[in-house]
Order: structure tokens, then C-alpha cells, then sequence
């Protein structure tokens, strides 16, 4: 796809990373005022979170490789 330098991939890792974390985080940790889940919330969430393992394990640590 592209040419990126591994200095640069990394540091695009790391931003990807701190952003889709913290997505997920309030996604899954959202209650409103009566204590209930957002569905659409937790749905997004979980995506998020979803992604989040994929590229930690798969472009960070290089523990598994898919495809």
C-alpha cells in the first residue's frame, strides 16, 4: 500500500491505538443517569475494542499474523 518508514508506522500504531482504546473504553463503560447500557454504544465499543486487539497483537507485538 504504502511506503512508511518503521518509525513513523509505529508512532501511527501508537495514535491508532490511544484512540480506538479509548473508544472502547466509553463505549463499553457508558451507563446514562438510570444506570442502563446504549446499545449502539456498547455495539461501537465493541468494535472498537475488536480492533484494537487485532492491531496490538498483530502490528505491535507481532504475536499472531492473519492472513
Amino acid at each position: 500500500m504504502w511506503e512508511v518508514s518503521p518509525e513513523l508506522r509505529t508512532l501511527l500504531n501508537i495514535i491508532f491505538l490511544a484512540i480506538t482504546g479509548a473508544i472502547a473504553y466509553h463505549g463499553i463503560r457508558y451507563r446514562d443517569e438510570e444506570g442502563n447500557t446504549d446499545f449502539v454504544r456498547l455495539l461501537f465499543g465493541c468494535i472498537a475494542a475488536t480492533f484494537f486487539f487485532l492491531v496490538l497483537f498483530q502490528d505491535v507485538l507481532e504475536v499472531v499474523r492473519f492472513g
